[in-house]
């Protein structure tokens, strides 16, 4: 019941309109990105700051967090156990 997932389906063009909607569901909640790939290869630096776009256009002093692998320069890391670890 504390729990919500939210998946965003289409990031470019991205849609704010749908994210400000979905985020006014859950005023109090605490927004986290979450993805596979490490963190300089998949969409967070695209949707971290339209995710800011969107919490200034409804009024929400808040933002999004990152959950995710760190940067790395392969998105696989090669190693069955550091695979594993991750």
């Amino acid at each position: 019941n504390n729990v919500a997932i939210v998946r965003v389906e289409q990031i470019a063009p991205f849609p704010f309109d749908l994210v400000a909607e979905e985020l006014s569901r859950y005023p109090n909640a605490d927004t986290v990105w979450c993805q596979e790939e490490p963190k300089n290869n998949g969409s967070w630096f695209y949707v971290g700051p339209r995710f800011d776009t969107v919490y200034n256009k409804v009024g929400v002093n808040r933002r999004t967090v990152y959950a995710g692998r760190k940067p790395s320069a392969a998105p696989a890391t090669g190693s069955p156990i550091n695979h594993k670890a991750e």
